[in-house]
């Protein structure tokens, strides 16, 4: 099995345009509040100020929200190649946060996606898999990368 063209295609092209993304501090409250994070950098201000980081931050997996793009469009370039060479059949894989600054409440992020790898794969059942991994780079308005995230989608022909 080969890794079909349209589908190598992707391999390094960026996924639409850079989406904006703001981080505002009561978002950052109710994400901390939905995953159950009761750290008082999330959301104590007077707490955040006397921390190293200076105000709140938001907890790993908040990035705000999308201002300018969205996900939707970028899931849409991806899933439209991957459904056309015969792969219907798509399920999230995973994703993996690698921070490197804190997103701070305040921040505007811009984010760059791409895909990052293709991986040929069988299933038990014999057919074709692919194992796409898309890489989003969050960088805050100084230039500085404040997270690289990685989703990974099975895509398996029917």
């Amino acid at each position: 099995m080969a890794v079909p063209k349209e589908v190598a295609n992707l391999l390094g092209k960026p996924i639409g345009e850079p989406q904006i993304w703001e981080v505002e501090k009561g978002a950052i409250r109710r994400f901390a509040d939905a995953i159950d994070d009761p750290s008082p950098l999330h959301r104590d201000m007077e707490y955040a100020r006397n921390s190293k980081y200076g105000t709140i931050i938001a907890p790993t997996g908040f990035c705000g929200w999308p201002i300018k793009g969205g996900l939707m469009e970028g899931l849409g370039l991806i899933m439209g190649p991957m459904v056309n060479a015969g792969y219907p059949v798509i399920l999230d894989a995973g994703v993996e946060f690698e921070c490197s600054v804190p997103i701070r409440a305040g921040d505007i992020l811009s984010c760059h996606s791409k895909i990052a790898d293709i991986a040929e794969k069988t299933s038990k059942s014999g057919k074709g898999m692919l194992v796409l991994t898309a890489e989003a780079n969050y960088l805050n308005q100084n230039g500085d990368k404040a997270v690289t995230v990685r989703s990974s989608f099975i895509c398996r022909e029917l």
